[in-house]
């Protein structure tokens, strides 16, 4: 197959305010291959795909196409040549059903102007049943999991037949039997001609997919060289241009007493579960997608009600019957889903942070403002966030820092209990670093942790006792001494 180049960026720069997020950056792509961009949150990579999408426009550069360049103002001139994009963060909208979502920006319409909902249903059950999915059309986004909206974006995405396609994060939010099935379609476009540029920070699939890999960092290119001259220390050294002295900063810390006790835990997903957390304790959860992982911590946080069981902190039984009777009680939860339940995307840090807690900063009906900032700039330090100013919004920081600044509201209101649901969900190795460092140094202030990760390296790095999930119920509970994948994969697949 002839190595054209489909897409070539000559000189690119974008600046945002205190920030040069792209500085002089030269990267091509060769039709029919997978160039995987690699780097740190904030590198540039995603500044870069969302330049060449037409969402920014360049402050310097040209973007050419089969060598002709061209100006992209805006995604549908960039559908028109041929470009679509998977997005990393999932903006969709709750209310509407599969087939409004897949249809968007391009219904059909009748003779006299009006939209065809029969020709858009049609259009969505062939689709649905081409990719071998069965969802129904008429089911709206809200009723979903992460996982099924990601699965779709993906397929909305190839359904536009684009010469070029552009996967940030697509596997962040999937099973490992979906990612088998993503790739096979990686591998069937590539066989059409299609190139695929390709984001991740998950190492066994850049080796996996890659044909050529380029390495960003502080929103310059490092290197790029074709995938069999990599490996995999060399990736992440060019990343974050330090050494990382161990990939899970675990240290023995001193276990005390329970601090989270759950007995008979049942509700819609789960059924029967019981655990416990002690002070200093970092307890994982591990399982399949659809296990009821998540659905159980939701239900501690008071996201959803759960049918019957107790729940006891310190000793003592509590109530949960929202999220605030879960804060009052010293117990919160980052969501794996950050968007939606995590940040305010167009407020500030300053506003993100102080949110969990606002009252701590109102005197006689008025916020004071100095005390804010300063209590905002000391947990946004501890935490490490890295941004502008606390005035930037949140949805203009990296996915790593935008899960610090979660992390920073949380540990404003002192909690004795953090559940933390895919912390490291579409973060680098720098940022998961950073996150378990702040881990283990709060489980050192006595706090008493609850990991749920699909990444079993992770749990197995960084917990002291694993439980594992499967089909609603835990199958079992693993010591460090019993920590290996074909141990918690067993249970996982067990059936009660």
């Amino acid at each position: 197959m002839p190595q054209d180049i489909k897409l070539r960026v000559i000189n690119i720069e974008k600046s945002f305010p205190g920030v040069k997020a792209l500085d002089k950056v030269n990267f091509s792509v060769k039709k029919g291959t997978v160039h995987v961009l690699c780097g740190e949150n904030g590198a540039g990579k995603s500044t870069l795909m969302k330049i060449i999408n037409g969402i920014y426009k360049p402050d310097a550069g040209k973007i050419l196409i089969d060598e002709k360049e061209v100006e992209i103002r805006n995604p549908i001139q960039a559908r028109q040549l041929g470009i679509s994009m998977i997005f990393q963060e999932l903006n969709y909208i709750p209310e509407q059903t599969i087939a409004e979502s897949l249809c968007v920006g391009r219904w059909p319409t009748t003779k006299f102007g009006k939209v065809n909902w029969r020709e858009i249903k049609k259009r969505t059950v062939e689709l649905l049943k081409a990719e071998g999915l069965n969802y129904d059309p008429d089911t709206r986004l809200k009723e979903l999991t992460v996982s099924d909206v990601q699965i779709l974006e993906i397929m909305k995405a190839i359904s536009y037949k684009s010469d070029i396609i552009i996967m940030d994060e697509p596997t962040s939010a999937i099973t490992l039997k979906e990612v088998d099935a993503l790739f096979k379609k990686i591998n069937e476009l590539k066989s059409r001609g299609v190139s695929i540029i390709y984001i991740s920070h998950k190492m066994e699939e850049i080796f996996r997919i890659a044909d050529e890999i380029t390495v960003f960092r502080d929103g310059t290119v490092v290197d790029s060289r074709p995938v069999k001259d990599y490996d995999m220390k060399t990736i992440i050294a060019q990343m974050v241009g330090r050494k990382l002295d161990d990939n899970f900063p675990k240290e023995k810390v001193e276990i005390g007493d329970k601090v989270l006790e759950v007995a008979g835990l049942t509700g819609d997903g789960f059924k029967d579960v019981s655990f416990h957390v002690r002070e200093g304790e970092i307890v994982g959860f591990a399982g399949l997608m659809g296990a009821g992982r998540t659905e159980v911590m939701r239900s501690l946080f008071g996201l959803d009600k759960f049918e019957s069981g107790e729940v006891m902190i310190r000793g003592e039984k509590v109530e949960i019957k929202n999220v605030k009777s879960s804060i009052r009680k010293k117990m919160v939860m980052l969501s794996e889903d950050r968007r939606r339940y995590g940040i305010v995307p167009i407020r500030s840090v300053r506003e993100n942070v102080s949110l969990s807690n606002l009252k701590r900063f109102i005197f006689n009906g008025r916020l004071h403002v100095k005390l804010e900032n300063k209590t905002v700039g000391d947990y946004c330090a501890r935490m490490n966030v890295k941004t502008p100013t606390l005035d930037t919004t949140v949805d203009a920081l990296s996915g790593g820092n935008q899960q610090k600044v979660v992390l920073a509201k949380w540990m404003l209101t002192d909690p004795d209990v953090l559940i933390l649901d895919e912390a490291t969900r579409g973060i680098d190795v720098g940022a998961k670093y950073e996150i378990y460092k702040l881990m283990t140094d709060l489980v050192k202030q006595k706090k008493a942790l609850v990991m749920v990760s699909s990444e079993l390296p992770e749990l197995i790095g960084m917990c002291d006792r694993i439980y594992v999930m499967s089909r609603g119920h835990i199958t079992g509970e693993l010591s460090r001494e019993g920590f290996t994948q074909e141990n918690i994969m067993t249970l996982a697949t067990a059936q009660k």
